[in-house]
């Protein structure tokens, strides 16, 4: 009895430990308080806020599979200095461009490759367009050469 036991335990162990090793990777962004704070809402009401607090918005145009995009989020939306900056002066949101809006702005707003980084005024028009991983420092002085 205590042989079918120990056997039957840790046949159960092994299962869970091979289940989840080949789980899929939870891609949930919890957001860093320092950092920037993204909108999630419908594109439309991005835009008709944008137009009501007279902001430029700041797209992130990610896959979930890029490791620049991934980079970005780790390295660069978490920072303080790059959070300040950015909640004050943008509506930041990010997009996965293959999920939800994402297929519909990239025919409205074409892409080249991940990660994309977009300022849009309120009237859906693109002031900048910058492609690729930016350090803090980068995307700090890109936002700054926006407003």
């Amino acid at each position: 009895m205590r042989r079918e036991f120990w056997l039957l335990s840790t046949m159960m162990l092994l299962a869970i430990g091979f289940m989840s090793a080949f789980a899929p990777a939870n891609h949930t962004v919890i957001e860093d308080t320092e950092g920037i704070q993204f909108t999630e809402t419908s594109w439309n009401n991005i835009l008709k806020k944008a137009k009501a607090e007279k902001k430029v918005i700041f797209l992130d145009a990610y896959a979930s599979w890029c490791g620049p995009c991934k980079m970005l989020q780790k390295n660069v939306f978490t920072r303080k200095e790059v959070g300040d900056y950015f909640n004050k002066s943008f509506i930041n949101v990010k997009m996965d461009m293959e999920k939800g809006e994402g297929p519909m702005l990239s025919q409205r707003y074409p892409l080249e490759a991940y990660p994309t980084l977009l300022f849009i005024d309120g009237n859906g028009r693109v002031l900048k367009k910058v492609i690729g991983y930016q350090a803090p420092e980068q995307l700090l002085a890109i936002g700054k050469s926006v407003k």
